[in-house]
């Protein structure tokens, strides 16, 4: 019977930051890009607890205007960590008015996260950081994170954490159930995540842990957005010749 000890892993985790931190920027700090939701409030909270407030950094990024965004305010405020708001819509629209085609849906759709990732660098770079990803396993299962966008970072904290996971462990830090609960989406096209997806991250987090799903067709669905989106985790096939 599959179980899980939040205190332990949550535990586990903060030490598994400060060590990263120890011998790959000794004195840095950790930035964070602050939607809103349960992700990037539980990282930011365990780097909180890792490295303490002052050496933690929260970048909100709207496009525009973000109709959720005092959920990211709560959290920076919550925490007590530095914060900056920068709004990524001019820079998304320079590069759509001046791309000589018709974006496809999709490419409009990753277009901000990745424009969010570079000012997340910026930022870093600026501060003296390093990026935390924010995703976590059952996200990284089915492919759902952006190419060069929140699938990259520096360290990864909850990458091998369920949704499930990842709450339990919210909670244990002390957030306010209106980000550890919040519903997810991406923000970016309207709809949550489990309608883009098909199926509920419950039945998700227990196929990945259990390997139980009573829908076939859901089954199917998983299995092979797991195996197309093998690529997003791995790194860049590089050819090397024999020299």
């Amino acid at each position: 019977m599959y179980s899980f000890d939040a205190e332990r892993i949550k535990n586990e985790c903060v030490m598994w930051i400060r060590d990263f931190f120890e011998h790959n920027g000794r004195g840095c700090n950790a930035v964070i890009g602050i939607s809103g939701g349960k992700d990037s409030s539980i990282v930011a909270a365990l780097c909180v607890e890792a490295l303490g407030a002052d050496r933690v950094i929260g970048v909100l990024m709207p496009c525009g205007v973000q109709q959720d965004i005092d959920k990211a305010l709560l959290l920076v405020n919550h925490l007590g960590i530095r914060h900056y708001i920068v709004n990524i819509k001019d820079a998304v629209d320079g590069v759509t008015k001046n791309i000589p085609f018709e974006l496809s849906d999709q490419s409009r759709i990753n277009l901000p996260p990745r424009i969010r990732m570079s000012t997340l660098y910026a930022v870093s770079q600026s501060n003296n950081g390093r990026v935390a990803n924010t995703c976590n396993l059952s996200e990284d299962w089915v492919g759902y994170s952006t190419r060069y966008g929140d699938s990259v970072g520096d360290f990864s904290p909850c990458s091998h954490l369920t949704v499930a996971e990842v709450k339990q462990i919210g909670r244990l830090l002390g957030l306010p159930s209106a980000l550890v609960d919040k519903v997810p989406s991406d923000g970016l096209c309207g709809k949550t995540d489990e309608d883009n997806l098909g199926f509920t991250y419950a039945e998700l987090d227990r196929y990945i842990r259990e390997g139980v799903i009573e829908d076939e067709e859901k089954k199917k669905k998983i299995d092979r957005l797991h195996e197309i989106n093998q690529f997003k985790l791995k790194l860049m096939p590089s050819f090397c010749p024999e020299i």
